[in-house]
């Protein structure tokens, strides 16, 4: 090889290097990135595609879905229904903020006779409900309720430690005036430090046989730290069976809690 091709295959090789440098320059910070949870990738510690570990999501296909334990209309006045869904949530240290769900009215002969949708948040870990009130149809009536969520919920991970911070009880419930005006009463105490933002309680009366005899609904704005809230419940009529037991659900979003 005399000295031109020498001289030539030196500038090659130099021209070469240095696109291979620019081109390692402007790759290495792509090539090279730490793992996000919305990378589209499975790393980190993830445990799915942008899920679990460390991401805010739960992974949706390792989680179990909400089961519905019943659902039911409870006629308020004649032509006026409140609605119940019971749900039980499986996971431990998950919720949802916002889950459309849907429910469907038949009569004693199975015919469709209304519906109604909305969204709910889903607590972590045990029973919920999910209330509807002042429902209308007309001369209908609801025999059969049928409740469904109407899309997965995206799953949020809460920590163990929040969930046993925020803690809500409730307390001395009365029930007077059964076989006229009904009404019931009772404290919700908040046991946490931390303000507790749209508080809703369900109500939920049982006879002997453990069967749903009426419900009812309140609300507060919030819960703040360390205080008892008086709540009431009333009902214009009186109610169809004795009741034997009450059971009140305190219903927040744990993920609009500030900690």
């Amino acid at each position: 090889m005399n000295w031109a091709l020498k001289r030539q295959f030196i500038y090659i090789l130099c021209i070469v290097l240095f696109c291979a440098i620019v081109a390692f320059i402007i790759l290495y910070p792509s090539l090279n990135k730490p793992p996000t949870c919305d990378d589209g990738v499975q790393n980190g510690t993830e445990t799915g595609i942008d899920c679990g570990g460390s991401c805010p999501y739960a992974c949706a296909d390792q989680m179990s879905q909400p089961t519905v334990l019943w659902a039911r209309a409870f006629e308020v006045v004649p032509g006026r229904y409140n609605a119940v869904a019971y749900i039980v949530n499986h996971n431990k240290n998950v919720a949802a903020e916002k889950v459309s769900y849907r429910f469907r009215f038949a009569d004693e002969n199975n015919i469709y006779i209304g519906m109604r949708e909305g969204t709910t948040f889903i607590p972590p870990a045990g029973d919920f409900a999910v209330f509807e009130p002042a429902i209308d149809v007309g001369n209908s009536i609801p025999v059969y309720t049928d409740f469904q969520f109407t899309e997965t919920p995206a799953w949020l991970q809460v920590s163990p430690d929040e969930i046993s911070q925020l803690k809500v009880s409730v307390s001395n419930i009365q029930l007077s005036g059964e076989g006229t005006n009904p009404a019931l009463s009772a404290n919700v105490n908040n046991n946490s430090l931390y303000n507790i933002p749209n508080v809703n309680v369900v109500a939920i009366l049982y006879d002997k046989l453990g069967n749903a005899v009426s419900v009812s609904s309140t609300y507060l704005n919030q819960l703040n730290p360390l205080t008892s809230s008086d709540i009431n419940f009333t009902w214009p009529q009186p109610f169809s069976q004795d009741v034997v037991a009450k059971e009140l659900i305190p219903m927040y979003d744990i993920l609009s809690v500030k900690l």
